[in-house]
């Protein structure tokens, strides 16, 4: 009974993290709640892009002394990009990278993503200069599996290129 009323708190927390000052029936359905570089036509509440992808990062960040998932992680991401993206990599439009946040070198990078432990983040650049990150969690439940690890990266990557 105890586990049904936490759970149910839990779910609760979770659904309106955005709450606004409740004055508008608009306050949940705001550009912040949108995919950055997108807005909203009020009309008809669709979504639309206002600039295109100019570059994609991939960076498998990592510590000094890294387990086999975290090896794991980097070490099928790169070979994603090499495997699927070779030209989108000659050309400069994807980079990918493994860091390791711990070094002194790489704090500026690693407050640019907003770091915290070992991890595999997409930064996307576009065409007016804005920068967006997102890290990536499923890739950890996915590190038993090579083949599906590297259907499931690429398909990401492919829709950050689009501007998704």
């Amino acid at each position: 009974m105890l586990f049904l009323l936490g759970l149910a708190l839990l779910l609760a927390g979770c659904v309106n993290v955005n709450q606004g000052d409740g004055n508008s029936s608009s306050d949940n359905l705001n550009n912040s709640t949108l995919p950055r570089n997108s807005t909203l036509d009020s009309n008809n509440y669709s979504v639309s892009q206002v600039s295109k992808v100019s570059k994609v990062e991939v960076i498998h960040f990592h510590g000094t002394h890294q387990c086999y998932s975290c090896i794991t992680v980097g070490a099928y991401a790169e070979e994603t990009v090499n495997a699927y993206f070779a030209d989108e990599l000659k050309s400069g439009k994807i980079t990918f990278a493994h860091i390791n946040g711990e070094l002194p070198e790489n704090q500026k990078l690693v407050a640019k993503y907003g770091v915290t432990s070992a991890s595999l983040w997409l930064g996307v650049y576009t065409t007016d200069g804005k920068f967006s990150a997102e890290q990536n969690t499923n890739v950890w439940y996915k590190i038993d599996n090579k083949v599906e690890y590297m259907s499931y990266l690429k398909g990401i990557i492919e829709q950050k290129l689009a501007g998704n």
